[in-house]
């Protein structure tokens, strides 16, 4: 199945949410039209976006009259309107929990820590630096041992799960949390670059001092 136009996603270039997004469109070679929400001038506090998504996060994609918000949400979304064989989110219930587990995951640990390390160093938000990187540090110590025994999260091949964890772990040495450290998970990292379709985040100078 493909969409009737292209998908609209609302989101910023520098978010790894809205990049997961902008992954999973590519990777199910979708065509979509990115639409950069100025949250430094509260675009995303305006009428009409708060319409899309009333708590004025992005993403938020429209298809066709249907508004997803949430990055997580929209994987969901994709997957089971646009991946015919199930592939990227397994139909089995046990496979389905596992991706679920995952999901979780991207918006607990990843977003204390990879994540909200990196708002603190790249847009200098107020989160707790230090408990950031402690909190990114114990979940690529259990990433590394789990990806040591399985080329991803979940199957032999990838599901929305990796591309719900990438964007933020890839990176993450903008926020001072070093990679290297944990060679399986940095091998995980490739295998996801090598997808076809793959496009990364931009990154931030930050990134560029850390690489």
């Amino acid at each position: 199945m493909r969409p009737s136009k292209p998908i609209l996603l609302y989101g910023f270039p520098l978010s790894g949410h809205s990049h997961r997004a902008k992954l999973m469109l590519r990777l199910l070679d979708l065509p979509f039209d990115f639409h950069q929400v100025d949250l430094a001038g509260g675009e995303q506090r305006s009428e009409s976006f708060l319409r899309l998504n009333p708590f004025g996060t992005v993403p938020v994609i429209e298809d066709d009259g249907v508004v997803v918000a949430d990055s997580c949400a929209i994987l969901v979304y994709l997957a089971t309107k646009y991946d015919a064989d199930g592939l990227w989110l397994p139909r089995d219930a046990e496979g389905a929990a596992q991706v679920q587990r995952w999901l979780s995951v991207a918006q607990g640990p990843v977003f204390n820590g990879p994540c909200s390390a990196r708002l603190v160093t790249v847009f200098g938000m107020d989160f707790d630096h230090a408990r950031a990187k402690a909190v990114a540090e114990r979940l690529f110590t259990t990433l590394d041992a789990l990806l040591a025994k399985r080329t991803f999260l979940v199957n032999e091949r990838p599901t929305i799960a990796d591309v719900a964890l990438y964007s933020y772990i890839a990176h993450a040495p903008e926020g001072g949390v070093a990679l290297t450290p944990h060679a399986h998970l940095v091998a995980w990292l490739r295998r996801i670059e090598a997808l076809p379709g793959f496009a990364p985040m931009p990154a931030t100078k930050a990134g560029l001092l850390a690489a």
